[in-house]
């Protein structure tokens, strides 16, 4: 009997998965009926986007695991209808695409980019960048994808600080935790960069207070969540060049309204969400080992601390 998998994405997302979905299950050895429609009762596995239909899990009284597409978790975590475990997506794709978008803002910033790119006066301004063991980088969130970045940010060169909340070690990051190493990683980053989950623990991490310990000047990089910043804090931190920039990547309420302020700031950059995707082929090759280390009574990968919050 095959095993019955439930697709509960978003139904324009099939084209693009089911496919990569049946090389990677039949890769994996796995013999799996996958749909868009099985009966709630007869479903094995749950692969998932919190942004679908389904919301209650109540009724899946068989399933063994809900495989999260989304690195970010934190839209499902309080869902009490959901009692099987659940794993959150960590693969390639979603972290190499993370990675070189950190890289490229934060060579933006680091090299000043944005006043050659934009100089409608014709000024000719020849200031020398630092080179890019003088220049000074925190990254907020030391997990799969804050480690990536930190360890591609300092392979350039980069002063690179990582804070998380347990403790860490890396031979080429300098690594903070706790509360007091939280005000030594933001007093050390002339670039800050947020890829911390989003949970009670963590909302507004870079509030006025915070943002008052960042070198005068410093640059702000968000491809986290949107609810890691005090979006009035930040403003007022841009208004007195206390914060020099923000890249901003994720908002509270995404499309960003078009009333925001952020989008007239001459110090804000908006991206539309897009620092990382999760890419069919590279997720799917998870998705099936899991459901493989599942079947086999293996552990699982990538487990959600529902306590924690990712």
């Amino acid at each position: 009997m095959p095993l019955k998998a439930l697709f509960a994405a978003r139904p324009e997302r099939w084209d693009a998965y089911k496919d990569p979905l049946a090389v990677a299950f039949d890769a994996a050895g796995l013999n799996v009926d996958l749909r868009l429609d099985h009966a709630p009762e007869e479903v094995d596995y749950i692969i998932y986007a919190p942004n679908s239909a389904l919301q209650d899990f109540g009724p899946f009284t068989r399933a063994k695991l809900v495989q999260n597409l989304w690195a970010g978790v934190d839209s499902i975590t309080g869902n009490t209808t959901l009692k099987i475990p659940l794993a959150r997506m960590v693969d390639f794709g979603l972290r190499q695409g993370m990675v070189e978008w950190v890289t490229g803002h934060t060579l933006r910033h680091h090299l000043g980019m944005d006043a050659h790119i934009h100089n409608p006066d014709h000024l000719w301004q020849p200031a020398v960048p630092p080179l890019s063991r003088n220049r000074r980088v925190s990254v907020l969130g030391l997990g799969a994808l804050g480690l990536a970045c930190a360890e591609a940010l300092a392979a350039l060169g980069f002063d690179v600080a990582g804070w998380s909340r347990r403790p860490k070690t890396h031979d080429k990051i300098t690594c903070f935790s706790g509360e007091d190493g939280l005000t030594q990683a933001l007093a050390h980053g002339e670039i800050c960069i947020l890829l911390l989950p989003c949970t009670h623990a963590t909302q507004n991490t870079l509030n006025a207070a915070t943002l008052a310990l960042m070198p005068q000047g410093s640059f702000v990089i968000n491809p986290g969540r949107g609810a890691l910043i005090d979006d009035d804090a930040l403003l007022a931190a841009l208004d007195t060049g206390q914060i020099a920039h923000a890249t901003l990547d994720v908002f509270r309420i995404e499309p960003l309204p078009e009333a925001h302020p952020f989008w007239a700031h001459p110090r804000v950059t908006v991206t539309p969400h897009i620092a990382s995707e999760t890419r069919a082929q590279t997720c799917s090759e998870v998705v099936a080992e899991n459901i493989r280390r599942c079947e086999a009574g293996e552990p699982l990968l990538h487990l959600v601390d529902r306590a924690a919050g990712y």
